[in-house]
């Protein structure tokens, strides 16, 4: 196996499972953590800012981390809007579907998110999602204004099964306006890039660790890092094994593998 000095690793579905627990997950993080390699989570949930995936970890999985471990959908599309905004002379104003983690992202960054006119359309995971939400997204997207997907991912892991993530909201918005999102999370490169970015490392230096191949792997296949698919989520081994382009390694459980 690769020794590698940085790891990327995916949350949902990969170190827990709603309020599940994964064992072997925890056990990784630790021993991560006692060999003093560098690791950040790197995940499509925005409804969480990093203080409250660091209190999720620790209050329901007994694994410890902070702020500094935590790199979010959420967070990277503050970043980009952030730059775009700027680079673009525009004013910060953004229609969001979303939830609190996200718009707090937002509002910290400076952005109004009660505008008439917004120069951005959001759409994250909006487990109050109503149709009138979905209404003045599309009306406002038809008029021309940038669309913006948190993240792509089509199911999301919980305790009752594999429900709708932010991807089954995002298409809906596609699907009324014929028009296609910028996406900012995974499987698009960005997020990753960022994160590399953030841990000071090469990109041949790192892994990209998840559940989901869709997601996860071809995030990491498509910023060029090398990929670590677990079997504890989304993907089932049957599956991955027809597709043409193979992640780098496969594991059932994180106590497969050696650091």
């Amino acid at each position: 196996m690769k020794k590698y000095k940085g790891y990327l690793i995916d949350l949902d579905g990969t170190i827990y499972q709603g309020k599940i627990k994964i064992p072997a997950a925890k056990r990784f993080v630790e021993r991560l953590q006692k060999k003093g390699i560098p690791f950040l989570f790197v995940t499509n949930n925005t409804t969480k800012k990093p203080a409250d995936v660091v209190n999720n970890l620790s209050d329901n999985h007994d694994i410890f981390v902070n702020e500094a471990n935590v790199y979010t959908s959420g967070q990277a599309t503050a970043e980009y809007l952030s730059n775009d905004a700027h680079n673009h002379d525009l004013a910060k104003t953004a229609y969001v579907i979303g939830e609190k983690g996200l718009k707090q992202l937002l509002t910290e960054d400076g952005f109004d998110l009660y505008s008439s006119e917004p120069n951005y359309v959001v759409v994250a995971l909006d487990r109050d999602l109503t149709y009138q939400k979905l209404a003045q997204a599309v009306l406002y997207v038809n008029a021309g204004v940038k669309f913006i997907g948190t993240n792509a991912d089509t199911l999301i892991p919980s305790e009752q099964g594999m429900i709708p993530s932010a991807g089954a909201i995002i298409d809906s918005v596609r699907y009324a306006t014929h028009t296609d999102p910028f996406i900012i999370g995974k499987p698009s490169d960005l997020i990753v890039n960022n994160a590399v970015k953030l841990m000071g490392l090469k990109k041949n230096e790192v892994v990209m660790v998840g559940d989901n191949y869709d997601t996860d792997i071809a995030a990491g296949m498509k910023a060029g890092v090398d990929t670590l698919l677990v079997y504890s989520g989304v993907s089932k081994r049957d599956e991955i094994a027809k597709l043409a382009k193979q992640p780098t390694s496969e594991i059932d459980n994180f106590d497969e593998w050696i650091l």
